[in-house]
């Protein structure tokens, strides 16, 4: 299972990022496709992006609201906040372990042999208040004279734009190198910072600061896709809990907010207990049966 996740990895970086002319045009894409938000955090700037970031369009959209409705044209687009609710609604924190160029990024950086620590479970409600303040409040309120917000996280905070988009575009433009000043200094010591972390500690990023990490997971208790632990075949060994790399203990909570469902759990637990479930039909853990093909799952008694 851990293959072929990383496969879906990759296949998801490579839609996401598939302007491989960048090189020789020295610009980023702006073709039809932009108007599609990536799932994962992809930054829109990026010059091998092909899609846009979900997080900066929600704050574009945001900041642009006054400013619509003060000149008269009473128009707010809701196709980026209908389509993160479809996807949060049916995956939930899936797309963080599947489908998130940055989340394989930083699981590349975590396979670098070094000692291992844990991340305080407090730190996860930081990317709760990034997601209120900087991607729906500051956005929103903090305007200019002309009414327009700023996408506040993207251009103060957000490390994938920094290694996505900041870094090459000086590689390909060095008359960007001019411009630099405080501002791209501290993102830069930012994006260093949760670099070194992911070497020590598994997914930082995601599990303490990610907003669009923080908006999926509301829908962990509602998402189609969940996982689920059968009481009859649990033997409490809590094998589960050390395979998982964001430190949940399934067993015990298997609609954690955490979970970003990359079936460690699943593929470790040997009595089979833990079972996907998609729109409520059970689908047996792979490690049943030396591991044989996923199959339909019994309800439990």
């Amino acid at each position: 299972m851990g293959t072929l996740r990383k496969w879906v990895q990759a296949l998801f970086f490579f839609l996401s990022n598939g302007y491989w002319a960048f090189p020789f045009t020295r610009t980023i894409y702006q073709g039809p496709l932009k108007v599609i938000c990536a799932p994962g955090l992809n930054c829109y700037s990026c010059p091998a992006a092909t899609t846009a970031c979900p997080i900066g369009a929600i704050q574009q959209l945001l900041g642009g609201i006054r400013l619509t409705l003060e000149t008269g044209q009473f128009y707010v687009g809701l196709y980026v906040t209908g389509a993160l609710g479809i996807i949060g609604a049916t995956f939930g924190r899936m797309v963080c372990g599947w489908a998130c160029p940055f989340g394989l990024f930083q699981e590349l950086l975590h396979k670098v042999p070094s000692p291992k620590f844990r991340i305080w479970k407090n730190l996860r409600a930081v990317k709760y208040g990034l997601l209120v303040s900087t991607v729906v409040l500051l956005p929103l309120f903090a305007v200019n004279d002309f009414g327009s917000g700023s996408p506040w996280f993207c251009k103060y905070i957000c490390p994938a734009g920094t290694l996505e988009a900041g870094l090459p575009m000086l590689l390909m433009q060095p008359a960007l190198r001019d411009t630099l000043g405080v501002l791209f200094a501290v993102k830069a010591v930012i994006l260093l910072g949760f670099t070194v972390w992911a070497v020590f500690s598994s997914r930082p990023f995601c599990r303490t600061a990610c907003p669009l990490g923080a908006f999926y997971a509301l829908f962990s208790r509602v998402r189609l896709v969940q996982l689920r632990v059968n009481g009859s075949r649990c033997n409490g060994c809590n094998a589960c809990a050390q395979a998982c790399p964001v430190d949940v203990n399934i067993s015990q909570s298997p609609r954690h907010p955490e979970c970003i469902l990359c079936l460690s759990c699943m593929t470790t637990c040997k009595s089979g207990a833990v079972d996907l479930e998609i729109g409520g039909i059970p689908f047996r853990g792979a490690s049943v049966s030396c591991r044989k093909k996923i199959g339909p799952a019994s309800p439990p008694p």
